[in-house]
């Protein structure tokens, strides 16, 4: 194999799992539940994305051809991170898990918390 297309892989999987290991940490780190989501749906997409960019580049020279399940994957993980990580926090929000007393604009949870599903809202 090329040393250069070697070295591109080892560099993308180096920084994808650089990317993991500190979203990992911030997971463990940080304080309260809200604050928590940012480690896994930043740091950790973008690192599980560099990994699969490594693996597809890898699986492109090794057969000779584009393979592009690597990329679908890396989508689907783009698509759903985001989305799951504010199913997570309106569930934290109305169950009125505590936040961090250093939090900005704490004014706004109340208002937050007040609204009503779907449902209520057109019945009223």
């Amino acid at each position: 194999m090329n040393f250069w297309v070697e070295l591109l892989i080892s560099s993308l999987l180096l920084l994808g799992g650089l990317f993991v290991l500190v979203g990992s940490i911030g997971l463990i780190r940080l304080k309260d539940l809200y604050v928590r989501l940012h480690a896994p749906t930043k740091a950790t997409t973008l690192g599980l994305g560099g990994i699969l960019v490594g693996s597809m580049v890898y699986m492109s020279h090794q057969y000779g051809h584009l393979t592009i399940h690597e990329l679908l994957i890396t989508l689907f993980l783009v698509i759903t991170a985001p989305v799951t990580a504010h199913i997570l926090a309106k569930v934290a929000l109305h169950h009125e898990v505590t936040m961090m007393k250093r939090t900005r604009n704490q004014r706004h949870v109340t208002t937050a918390r007040m609204q009503l599903p779907p449902e209520e809202q057109e019945k009223q």
